[in-house]
């Protein structure tokens, strides 16, 4: 195994919410051809990093006492959206409370461990959970965008843990998950 892997922190969504963004990734895998990366639908706090795997439980104390620390989230979904010409998402609405939990989260990342996301510095936090990602060209992201656009669709759920996932080589898997306080 190596000394490094990658990781990232995130929302995971309801039970509901994952189903439905399944629905909506298999459908585009059929119709267009396209996937996502090899993970559970999602909402991304920290983008993925570099991390040694002897100092995981120093990244998971700091993600504990962090989540300790800050309030459950509701989280809203509305609509769908588009990273031209690379990206389908469901929107997930930017209230304050979200934005709250994204940016302290990575001050802490940064302050305790040095964890930093480049991107970041240059460009604002824009929550997503996206539904395609790969194997999207021009055409074929203009007839799914298109398709997407007349669709509405809304939803609420209360983030109420960080999880913490992990790259094994293949897929993200879920490595560890901190309850937000009440």
């Amino acid at each position: 195994m190596r000394d490094e892997t990658r990781f990232f922190v995130a929302l995971l969504p309801s039970l509901e919410v994952q189903e439905y963004a399944e629905q909506v990734i298999q459908e585009l895998g059929d119709r267009y051809q396209t996937s996502t990366s090899k993970s559970p639908p999602h909402v991304t706090l920290q983008p993925p990093f570099q991390w040694q795997l002897q100092r995981v439980a120093e990244l998971e104390h700091v993600l504990s006492e962090f989540a300790g620390q800050r309030p459950r989230v509701s989280v809203q979904l509305s609509g769908f959206g588009a990273f031209v010409p690379r990206v389908l998402y469901i929107n997930v609405l930017k209230t304050a409370e979200l934005l709250a939990l994204q940016a302290g989260l990575a001050t802490a990342l940064e302050e305790m461990l040095g964890i930093v996301d480049p991107k970041s510095k240059s460009r604002a936090f824009s929550p997503h959970l996206t539904v395609a990602s790969r194997n999207l060209t021009r055409p074929t992201f203009r007839q799914a965008w298109t398709e997407l656009q007349a669709r509405q669709v809304e939803f609420e759920f209360v983030g109420d843990r960080l999880t913490l996932l992990i790259h094994d080589g293949q897929r993200w898997q879920v490595q560890s998950e901190f309850a937000l306080c009440q």
